[in-house]
């Protein structure tokens, strides 16, 4: 039978809770998302129910993480509606934090990862890696988990915060979980509800382009011509490229050429006022 789910604003809550199941014997995964929650953040749940004893969510819209000229104020906020939907799932603990829970008046420490944080939605985000690594960061310093699990939707993210929790010796194992997909290929997102009815019919070009990209590259063709190719198709059916990259899946190199490394296409576009992003690996034909 689930544990009621307990809902906890502050760190001290927090951690007393959390250090009393650790203190059990009990092994903690944390899933940090910023709410609104959709299929994909669940099933990052289901995951770290299989993967642990007890299971944490954090529900925090990042304001660290967005541009002076971002959706900040409007990115969608369903608390009441998150709330069921996670107790549905037998977790144990949500962590809803206020803003100055988190980022205290006088707060001025800040988190950067060169190298992955460049690139892709480093160009044209250059705030964004920075605030996520800080908020994880912190994240991870106040929950204390043993696993902590973010979506391969936001495949840059996931090499960052693992770069992060590496290279700051905190211990915590970084796990991704698949990107899921509505039935028609595009990739879950709470930004989707910003999609107009005529623009969410158009959206999932986004996955057909950079699957027969993909479906290219393994079958032996030219990047080069593989990209133009997939670029204009988008952009004349009236989305606007940010980038539309193929990159080293482990270090996001950018490639121009295969030479047996793994690979895998990374895209970031504009459809209306909706920013939609998403990736898929390059299939290896010579296993």
């Amino acid at each position: 039978m689930a544990s009621k789910l307990k809902n906890i604003k502050t760190i001290a809550q927090l951690r007393e809770c959390v250090d009393g199941w650790r203190n059990a014997g009990d092994k903690i995964v944390l899933v940090p998302t910023m709410g609104a929650l959709h299929e994909g953040h669940l099933s990052l749940v289901k995951m770290a129910r299989e993967a642990g004893d007890r299971t944490v969510v954090s529900i925090f819209v990042n304001p660290a993480q967005f541009a002076p000229n971002e959706d900040f104020g409007s990115y969608p906020r369903e608390n009441a509606e998150d709330l069921q939907k996670l107790e549905r799932l037998g977790v144990d603990l949500v962590f809803m934090p206020p803003r100055e829970e988190i980022y205290p008046e006088d707060f001025s420490t800040h988190v950067e990862v060169p190298g992955l944080s460049e690139g892709l939605c480093g160009t044209s985000r250059p705030h964004f890696f920075g605030g996520v690594a800080t908020v994880v960061a912190k994240l991870l310093n106040q929950c204390r988990p043993d696993v902590a699990i973010f979506g391969e939707k936001d495949f840059q993210q996931l090499l960052v915060i693992r770069r992060m929790a590496r290279d700051l010796d905190t211990g915590v194992e970084i796990l991704g979980g698949p990107l899921i997909r509505e039935e028609d290929g595009l990739a879950m997102s709470s930004r989707n509800a910003y999609l107009s009815p005529q623009e969410r019919k158009k959206a999932p070009l986004i996955h057909q382009a950079i699957r027969e990209l993909a479906e290219g590259l393994a079958n032996g063709g030219n990047i080069a011509r593989l990209r133009e190719t997939a670029t204009g198709r988008l952009v004349q059916a009236g989305f606007e490229i940010d980038y539309l990259e193929v990159c080293n899946a482990e270090n996001l190199a950018p490639l121009t050429t295969l030479a047996g490394e793994p690979a895998r296409v990374f895209i970031a576009a504009k459809l209306g006022k909706t920013r939609l992003i998403d990736n898929m690996a390059v299939p290896d034909r010579t296993k």
